[in-house]
């Protein structure tokens, strides 16, 4: 192990040389970024520029809108700027910062999706009494609920990072990530290693479990109730539950990728796995939504019209 020096920047080692099908990638990359942008900002905007959408389940809609934008400018900028560079670089603060916001895009969208199966669970299981639990007060409420606690948990971390002594700048990613900073310490890091766990537990585990504990609920309901109750529960359900798996889906081959030695897959693979989350949820969720959800899709086509 060599001593430990003050790391002004970080190599991202993962980019490989593409000679000029590196203009083809940037080409690519920029144009699915362009289409990121304009569907989540289109509903957004259509979202808060019509009072009959000022519903509970729409606002926390609008709150996830938000956050892919956020996820997504986190990782694109950067992503488009070392396609076209011959060296991948990135400073030490611009790194942490990167940390930061694709952690707490992560959290957010864990609380985000929590929040969104309780308003669901509210409507299916408790229809008469919908307006009177979902009060203005209680959605805002819910909306800082799930902002402010990632935020405040994933600041800790970047500060613990920040702190430690690091024997290297090397990262094999294809950007920053806090994991692959904490392999470069020289100094102990027990207590980020405990602290991750505890803030995993507070964003993603226990968002996790309000999820699994309502739809047992609603399934239930489901069962024992109408026709009519289970193809409200389907139609608003749906979207949702498949929003869950493809992000869940995408955060686990992240921690695979990132806690194990993933040598043998090949680094397309492995760059391929790394983003996915990153960059087919903030586009599934704005098109599954628009198109599955009855009052945006018409929105959305007399704006179009207009």
């Amino acid at each position: 192990m060599t001593n430990s020096t003050q790391v002004s920047y970080f190599v991202l080692s993962a980019y490989f040389d593409t000679g000029d099908l590196k203009y083809l990638f940037f080409t690519i990359t920029l144009l699915f970024y362009i289409v990121i942008i304009s569907v989540n900002l289109l509903l957004i905007v259509v979202i808060c520029a019509n009072t009959s959408l000022h519903e509970p389940m729409y606002m926390f809609l609008c709150s996830l809108f938000v956050n892919e934008l956020f996820g997504s400018t986190a990782l694109f900028p950067s992503l488009l700027l070392h396609i076209l560079s011959d060296i991948q670089t990135l400073s030490a603060p611009f790194c942490l910062l990167q940390v930061f916001c694709m952690y707490a895009y992560g959290s957010v969208e864990f609380t985000n999706l929590a929040v969104m199966s309780y308003d669901r669970y509210v409507a299916i299981c408790y229809p008469l009494q919908y307006n009177t639990h979902m009060t203005s007060a209680k959605v805002t409420l819910l909306i800082v609920v799930i902002w402010l606690p990632p935020f405040v948990a994933v600041f800790v971390t970047i500060c613990l990072t920040a702190s430690l002594q690091l024997c290297g700048n090397i990262i094999n990613r294809v950007y920053c990530d806090n994991y692959s900073i904490i392999k470069l310490a020289c100094s102990d890091t027990t207590v980020n290693n405990i602290y991750e766990l505890i803030a995993a537990s507070l964003t993603v585990y226990a968002p996790v479990s309000v999820i699994l504990y309502t739809y047992m609920r609603i399934l239930y309901v489901c069962f024992c109730g109408s026709k009519q109750t289970r193809q409200k529960a389907v139609s608003t359900c749906t979207p949702h539950l498949t929003s869950l798996v493809n992000f869940s889906f995408g955060v686990f081959f992240e921690i695979l990728q990132s806690r194990f030695d993933m040598s043998s897959v090949p680094n397309i693979l492995q760059i391929t796995l790394s983003l996915y989350y990153l960059t087919c949820q903030p586009l599934l969720n704005p098109v599954m939504y628009g198109l599955n959800m009855s009052k945006i899709r018409i929105t959305c086509k007399s704006l179009i019209y207009k």
